[in-house]
C-alpha cells in the first residue's frame, strides 16, 4: 500500500509535469535524489563522528554482530558505530549504496558494556541487523515508501510492521535478551526492577480510542503492544 501510495504521486507529479503545470512536481520527482542525499549524509555523520566497533574496539560487541549477520545468512557483516546519545536510550540501522550499518546511542551501548548485561545488547544488535537482513535498510524501499511516511496513519503503520518483523529476528538470534524492552520502558538504570510480564498483560487491558491513536500515529507499536508480542512469539503483534 504504502508504495502504491508513492508510485502514484510520482506518476501524478510526472503527469502534471508533462503537460506544463507549475514547479510543484517538481519536487516529488526530486525524492529519489532527497533519499539519496539523506542516506549518504547520515552514513557519514555516524562515520567520522561515532565510534567504529572493531575486532580490537569493543571486541565483543563486535562479536555479536559478526553472529547475527550469520545467523541471518547474510553475505556481509554491517558496519557498527556506538553514537554519543546523550541521555537518549535508541539504536537504528540504515545503509548507503552497498554498504549496511547499525548505529547504537551509548546510553544503549553501556546496558551491555558498563552494566554488564550482555544478553540486553545481544538483543538490541539482532534487532537492527535484523533491519537490514529483512531488507527495510535498501534504497529502493526507502524510496518506495517516502511519500507514505508524511501521510499519518500509513506510513507509521509499516513502520510498526517493521518493527515486529526486526523484534522477531531478535528473539530468534537471543530470546533470553527480550528483556532489554524493560530499557525502553524504564531506562538504563531502573529497567532491572521492571515487571516484563506485567506490561504485556496490559496490552488486553489498557486499551480504548486514544490508545488506539497514539499506536496508529507512531513509528513503533506502543510498549504494551510491543511487550505482548514478545510474550507470545507465536502470534502476530497487533498493528491497529
Amino acid at each position: 500500500m504504502c508504495v502504491a501510495v508513492t508510485g502514484l504521486a510520482v506518476l501524478g507529479a510526472v503527469s502534471r509535469f508533462l503537460s506544463g503545470a507549475p514547479d510543484q512536481p517538481l519536487l516529488l520527482l526530486s525524492i529519489p535524489l532527497l533519499v539519496y542525499f539523506v542516506r549518504g549524509y547520515l552514513h557519514a555523520l555516524q562515520r567520522v563522528n561515532g565510534v567504529r566497533i572493531t575486532g580490537e574496539q569493543f571486541p565483543e560487541a563486535h562479536r555479536m554482530v559478526r553472529e547475527a549477520a550469520e545467523h541471518f545468512g547474510m553475505p556481509h557483516v554491517p558496519e557498527a558505530y556506538v553514537v554519543l546519545g546523550n541521555g537518549v536510550v535508541n539504536a537504528f540501522a540504515s545503509g548507503h549504496g552497498q554498504r549496511r550499518y547499525v548505529a547504537i546511542n551509548s546510553d544503549l551501548f553501556e546496558v551491555g558494556g558498563r552494566l554488564r548485561d550482555p544478553d540486553a545488547l545481544r538483543f538490541v544488535i539482532g534487532h537492527e541487523v535484523g533491519h537490514i537482513a529483512a531488507g527495510h535498510t535498501s534504497f529502493w524501499r526507502q524510496f518506495g515508501i517516502s511519500v507514505a511516511n508524511v501521510i499519518p496513519g500509513v506510513g507509521s503503520t509499516l513502520g510498526r510492521a517493521q518493527e515486529y518483523t526486526a523484534d522477531n529476528h531478535a528473539h530468534a538470534f537471543c530470546p533470553e535478551g527480550r528483556h532489554m524492552l524493560q530499557v525502553l520502558a524504564a531506562g538504563k538504570y531502573l529497567y532491572p526492577d521492571v515487571d516484563f510480564d506485567d506490561i504485556a498483560a496490559r496490552a488486553h487491558t489498557d486499551t480504548g480510542f486514544f490508545v488506539l491513536l497514539v499506536n496508529l500515529l507512531s513509528s513503533h507499536p506502543v510498549n504494551t503492544f510491543r511487550f505482548a508480542a514478545l510474550a507470545d512469539p507465536d502470534r502476530p503483534g497487533r498493528l491497529l
